[in-house]
């Protein structure tokens, strides 16, 4: 087992690289989620103006 993530002497570059893979693909999600709620801010404030106007 202790092999399997030693991975013939360079299990820490590529275990780092699957850590810093997810770490971005984390922060993409969240980033896409954030993005999508100020959108939908940005609709309902000017659905909001488009009424009233």
């Amino acid at each position: 087992m202790s092999e399997f993530f030693a991975m013939g002497g360079h299990g820490f570059y590529i275990w780092a690289s699957y850590g810093v893979t997810a770490l971005f693909m984390i922060i993409e999600v969240i980033a896409v989620i954030r993005g999508k709620r100020t959108v939908e801010k940005r609709l309902a404030r000017l659905a909001r103006a488009a009424r009233t106007a």
